[in-house]
């Protein structure tokens, strides 16, 4: 029997209607940007499986630093304990972290980041016996799954069953060059009826709303507000962090630096499971007392892994590298010039771009999970190419080390469907 058919005895899959659904493709082996399946066929992951592997897959350099490790010391409790990978791994990721940020605290992926960094605004607040409840986001943003996290999510078709059940959260959309002055007067509304604890956000791109892209500018000024009020900012870092958007972090780009971070994803390169959350000294300071009850009661068992903290240095230190910055610019630079091949493209809608994210809109209207995506999905893996459209919206987001001949074929296909298409 297939590792398909076996597959479908036991197995759940995430993000999927399994009566519609029902195949998934067994993948057997990864390496730099190849998946292989079962039957030996090899798909080009040109989305690094979901913004992880930025590295590629199985990334010699960083199983070497975490096989080393494994010898060493493999797991330990974290509340306790202390350990060289994690020590080691706050000093590196100060160095590159915006300013501002000074502790950080262990997760285990980028809902769980964000569960953190809204309890941590919460408490913040209560801890200086000033009760704040309400949070501001933006309209089709994701933060994820978990309660706090889907609660600050703006996309429906993941919260539909949950909504009376979520935390108060009040929504202003991104801002882009010329709503500043609404934003601006809706803030003013909520923060004069509602005690607000923070406002969380994607800075500059919204990767599951479809890869959109807000004005910098914009955000500096709702981020400087949140400052003039007293409301902690929580930069959801999980998609943008390590150099996607062209620089470390999307918060590089903004004059005014969140309070709070969360991180994931690009943090162990894919290799293994692990999340932080930063914070600056302030937020920190507000946990500290003679009350016991005023920690931070949160934990997660795999907290500091060593192992997951061996995975997260060797990829700073790859992202640090002059090979891989250098790959970044020659990514950002190929994207432009494809954009100029297939802008005008009639099935086009527009295009755009931040760093090594590419996004075509289709110039039709379809259902972010429906007949027509699906259909796009399997033409791109029929042809070796593994992209995962968001409705209307095909992006591109390729592991750093992809060569040439890869990212040339990635473009090509994508030429194809849109050769193809019939709307």
């Amino acid at each position: 029997m297939s590792l398909k058919e076996r597959d479908k005895k036991h197995l759940w899959h995430p993000l999927k209607q399994h009566q519609l659904q029902p195949d998934s493709i067994a993948i057997v082996k990864a390496k730099g940007c190849l998946l292989i399946d079962e039957n030996g066929n090899e798909y080009i992951d040109a989305i690094s499986s979901w913004y992880t592997c930025m590295y590629g897959h199985c990334n010699d350099y960083i199983i070497e630093k975490t096989y080393q490790q494994m010898q060493q010391l493999d797991q330990i409790m974290f509340s306790d304990f202390t350990h060289e990978p994690a020590v080691r791994l706050s000093e590196e990721l100060i160095k590159i972290l915006p300013k501002g940020q000074n502790k950080l605290f262990f997760n285990d992926n980028g809902s769980t980041a964000v569960e953190a960094g809204i309890k941590m605004a919460l408490q913040y607040y209560f801890n200086k016996n000033e009760k704040r409840s309400t949070f501001i986001a933006f309209e089709n943003g994701f933060h994820g799954d978990t309660f706090g996290a889907m609660s600050v999510s703006g996309l429906s078709v993941y919260n539909g069953p949950f909504e009376d059940f979520l935390i108060d959260v009040k929504r202003i959309p991104t801002p882009n060059g010329a709503n500043h002055q609404d934003i601006f007067d809706t803030l003013k509304d909520y923060t004069s009826k509602h005690k607000i604890a923070g406002f969380i956000y994607e800075p500059l791109l919204q990767g599951a709303a479809g890869m959109t892209i807000h004005d910098a500018n914009g955000l500096n000024t709702i981020l400087k507000f949140c400052k003039t009020h007293n409301i902690l900012t929580i930069a959801d870092e999980v998609m943008t962090g390590f150099g996607k958007t062209g620089r470390y972090f999307a918060s590089d780009y903004i004059e005014t630096k969140p309070d709070i971070i969360c991180l994931s994803k690009a943090l162990t390169a894919g290799l293994v499971p692990m999340a932080i959350t930063s914070c600056t000294q302030d937020v920190y300071d507000a946990f500290l007392s003679n009350d016991m009850a005023k920690g931070f009661f949160h934990c997660h068992t795999y907290s500091g892994n060593p192992i997951a903290c061996a995975a997260a240095i060797a990829g700073i230190e790859l992202l640090r590298s002059d090979g891989i910055q250098n790959n970044i610019k020659h990514i950002i630079k190929s994207h432009l010039k494809f954009n100029e091949q297939i802008q005008s493209h009639s099935k086009v809608k527009s295009t755009r771009q931040l760093g090594v994210v590419f996004a075509i809109d289709l110039n039709t209207k379809m259902e972010r999970y429906g007949d027509l995506r699906d259909k796009l999905l399997k033409f791109f893996m029929d042809r070796g190419v593994f992209l995962r459209p968001l409705g209307n919206t095909i992006y591109i987001q390729v592991p750093y080390i992809i060569s040439e001949a890869e990212l040339q074929k990635v473009y090509h296909v994508i030429e194809e469907v849109l050769d193809s298409l019939s709307f």
